[in-house]
């Protein structure tokens, strides 16, 4: 089984979940200016990728996806929270160019006499995700062959989710982000608010939905695809051995690299379960990121409720010398659970961290469209962090406590080391920020640089079509604390009692 993470988790007597170093410097702050990725600390491994490149969107992912997808002729491992095989990839192609995505995958088998599809979805998908419950319970036309394996993930505690999204080819690309396969997740920049193509395989239209995904190749990609084979095996107990066997150019064409020739880390969250030791890597990397920042702080995420996380963010608002921090986040939650601990504990943790910015670094906003004199959200569904213009954070977790240690996650993360990758992170980060306010991401650049200030340029040039919006929770008045029942419906690692069964059912088992 992998490593567990250097951490571990104490639960203070107000019932809050607080990270505990094991390692002694985890007790003190981090040396701003020093590197943040360090293996065994923070992250599982770093290994180097001859390519990486950030798809936003998903118009962007799911055609690159397709390309790669026609290359495989070994292995294509797929891993979701979510996933359904009637979404078509491409939208605005002909469907008998861009088929859906199982008839895709099963043709490619066919074609490939080598080639074995591996797909594992999240057990309780079926309950709580908007992918077709039928397929996942009963099969389709395009699950029937021997090479195509779809299976239920039940490998987790109870109330914990799959939440890795993950696709390797030949175990020589890989894509790791926010984006699951699922109806729901297709659009394209610039967002619309009526768009004809953004609808799910029954023909009704669902909001604009910002995402992002990172695409490695080399020996990132293998590493990736070994998290991928660890948890097919983990979950069903078989799976094809990683063969990095990388001779062939799996790249898609026409997708052009953020980076050449850079370090990818790797950083994982596995709760504790069954012979699995918890892993808590994501959260230390959140952590060392926001704690290294010098300038600037840019956050993407769809939930930030996080009593943990607030703190090391409040310590950086209070510091004379912290950073400006922006965080995008979606605004509109769904479902009473959601609502009441997701979005309450959400605004109560703003309006805990407005109260700490007594310097008025801090920004926490979301997107939205104005056409035709409505104003429309964007759901934003993407898990990034950019610190200052030398880390670049993208993945499955979120700013919250499941992310830290019920929910399976997996990040992936750059660290600058020269001036041409410190150019691609801010690029990166100016490119997300200038799609949510309609501006070229040049046009951006120049402004932080006339301001210096990205708080001010985002300020000076918001107000088109598209614009970000402060949440309300940063004015208004109101309690700062977590709400009752954010224990039960939002812990921080699985259910004590259930802890203690697995731990008896272990010892039993090894006993005999």
């Amino acid at each position: 089984m992998p490593p567990a993470s250097q951490a571990s988790l104490r639960v203070a007597p107000d019932g809050l979940a607080v990270a505990e170093a094991v390692a002694p410097d985890r007790k003190n702050v981090r040396p701003r200016g020093g590197p943040i990725l360090r293996p065994g600390r923070n992250c599982w491994k770093i290994a180097r990728a001859r390519r990486a490149t950030v798809l936003v969107d998903g118009a962007d992912y799911f055609a690159a996806l397709e390309k790669a997808i026609r290359k495989a002729t070994r292995s294509i491992v797929i891993l979701g929270w979510d996933f359904d095989g009637r979404i078509r990839l491409r939208p605005d192609a002909d469907a008998t160019e861009s088929p859906p995505l199982g008839q895709l995958l099963r043709a490619q088998v066919e074609a490939n006499p080598e080639l074995e599809v591996h797909i594992l979805v999240w057990s309780e998908s079926i309950v709580h995700t908007p992918g077709s419950t039928r397929e996942m319970l009963f099969g389709a036309d395009w699950q029937d062959h021997a090479r195509i394996a779809v299976k239920l993930d039940t490998y987790h505690p109870i109330y914990a989710a799959h939440h890795q999204k993950i696709v390797t080819i030949d175990d020589c690309l890989a894509f790791s982000g926010g984006m699951d396969l699922t109806v729901g997740r297709w659009d394209r920049t610039p967002h619309q608010a009526h768009d004809p193509l953004r609808v799910d395989p029954d023909g009704k239209s669902y909001p604009a939905v910002h995402d992002v995904q990172m695409l490695v190749d080399g020996d990132a990609a293998c590493v990736l695809a070994e998290v991928a084979k660890d948890r097919w095996r983990n979950a069903t107990g078989g799976g094809a051995p990683l063969d990095c066997d990388c001779s062939h150019d799996y790249w898609p064409e026409g997708v052009a690299p953020d980076f050449v020739d850079i370090d990818v880390a790797v950083a994982r969250t596995l709760p504790e379960y069954l012979d699995t030791e918890p892993v808590r890597e994501a959260v230390d990397l959140t952590i060392d990121a926001i704690e290294s920042a010098r300038d600037t702080i840019y956050i993407e995420a769809q939930y930030m409720t996080s009593s943990l996380l607030g703190d090391v963010i409040e310590r950086r608002l209070r510091a004379l010398d912290g950073p400006e921090i922006v965080v995008v986040m979606a605004h509109e939650c769904h479902g009473i659970i959601e609502k009441w601990v997701m979005g309450t504990n959400r605004d109560r943790l703003i309006r805990r961290l407005r109260q700490a910015d007594r310097y008025g670094r801090l920004r926490i906003l979301y997107p939205a469209i104005t056409e035709g004199g409505e104003t429309s959200q964007v759901f934003v569904h993407s898990k990034v962090i950019v610190v200052d213009d030398r880390f670049l954070r993208i993945g499955s977790s979120n700013l919250n406590n499941r992310s830290i240690g019920l929910d399976t996650e997996c990040d992936v993360a750059v660290e600058a080391r020269n001036g041409a990758q410190a150019r691609a992170v801010a690029h990166l980060r100016d490119r997300l920020i200038a799609e949510h306010i309609g501006v070229a991401p040049e046009r951006l650049t120049l402004e932080i640089e006339r301001r210096g200030s990205l708080v001010a340029a985002i300020e000076g040039l918001g107000g088109g079509r598209q614009r970000l919006l402060s949440f309300e929770a940063m004015s208004d008045e109101g309690p700062s604390h977590p709400v009752p029942g954010t224990r039960l419906l939002d812990p921080v690692r699985p259910y004590r009692i259930l802890r203690l069964w697995d731990r008896f059912w272990r010892k039993r088992k090894h006993s005999r």
